[in-house]
């Protein structure tokens, strides 16, 4: 369709259809949900996880195929994009089943999925694209190998902390579309398609943030938060300045990074570091500051954006 449509239309008039078009869809399809979709059963170890018990979970995979649709319709799709369409969508599906499962799976099961997914991903990218990664104005050619093991932490790290944040009403949301806008802004020449497809998968989680702002009606579950994660990995590798990730995702990364620090260290290590700060953060500062939930979205975006800012000034 993109081919038809760039006979009569621009790029960017072609990005705005497809924005527009992306984002009545998938308010359509979560105003009338899957009717498959299961029930939140709430987390009793989360600060107002009973809150959540009774809404619908999952609708990641809704949100997820309305850009998957929007893309092919769209967008200049080559092999590459379509294999990780691919594994975007094994991901989200591998989210879904965990909510729908009536026992939630173990990281061990999450974690070998995640694995296979991540070595195929960059496996993919270094197929099509070269090793060289850019920090600043310097270039640094890294060998295949290395790059093979560093993409899959990339892509581990980036899976996990975006789940993380997914713990209060509009928040997973709200911090993905900061870092996916910072990477199109930042990168729009180098990002090319890739660049478009921020902006539609931003368009879709606008139209899931009308249903999820406190107090939401549904979750996006792991089908949603997994699937953005790995999404936002593919994009920092096609940016070419992976490492900037640390920046354009850093609140994520405060806030379900921690966590996972917390408990490596201690399963592992035997280890207790910040034994009186409760993760994710988000919960540590709903608990122990007071903030209320719109309180810990809007801050927790500010200074994301904050830190974009920094970004785009060192590059």
């Amino acid at each position: 369709m993109y081919t038809i449509l760039s006979d009569y239309l621009t790029a960017n008039q072609i990005l705005m259809l497809g924005m527009l078009a992306t984002f009545a869809l998938t308010f359509l399809m979560l105003r009338h949900p899957f009717p498959f979709l299961p029930s939140d059963q709430g987390r009793a170890f989360a600060v107002n996880g009973s809150l959540s018990k009774g809404k619908l979970r999952g609708v990641g995979f809704t949100f997820v195929l309305c850009f998957l649709a929007g893309s092919f319709l769209f967008l200049p799709v080559d092999r590459e994009y379509v294999i990780y369409a691919i594994l975007l969508f094994a991901m989200m599906l591998s989210g879904y089943l965990d909510d729908a499962a009536s026992t939630p799976w173990n990281e061990y099961k999450k974690g070998l999925i995640d694995l296979v997914i991540s070595i195929v991903a960059v496996a993919t990218f270094m197929n099509f694209n070269s090793t060289t990664v850019l920090i600043g104005p310097a270039e640094l050619v890294i060998p295949g190998a290395v790059y093979l093991v560093l993409g899959v932490i990339l892509f581990w790290v980036s899976v996990n902390v975006t789940n993380c944040t997914d713990g209060v009403d509009g928040l997973c949301a709200s911090l993905s579309s900061v870092t996916m806008l910072s990477f199109a802004v930042l990168f729009s020449s180098v990002l090319g398609k890739y660049a478009m497809a921020d902006f539609l998968f931003v368009a879709v989680l606008f139209a899931y943030l009308y249903f999820n702002t406190s107090p939401s009606t549904m979750l996006m579950g792991d089908a949603g938060s997994r699937a953005l994660g790995f999404y936002i990995a593919v994009v920092a590798l096609k940016s070419q300045h992976p490492f900037v990730y640390l920046l354009l995702a850093a609140v994520m990364l405060a806030d379900g990074g921690i966590g996972l620090v917390k408990v490596f260290l201690k399963r592992y290590l035997k280890i207790s570091i910040l034994k009186n700060t409760r993760t994710p953060l988000h919960d540590h500062v709903r608990k122990n500051l007071g903030w209320s939930d719109s309180q810990v979205v809007t801050r927790f975006v500010i200074l994301q954006a904050a830190l974009a800012a920094v970004a785009f000034c060192l590059i």
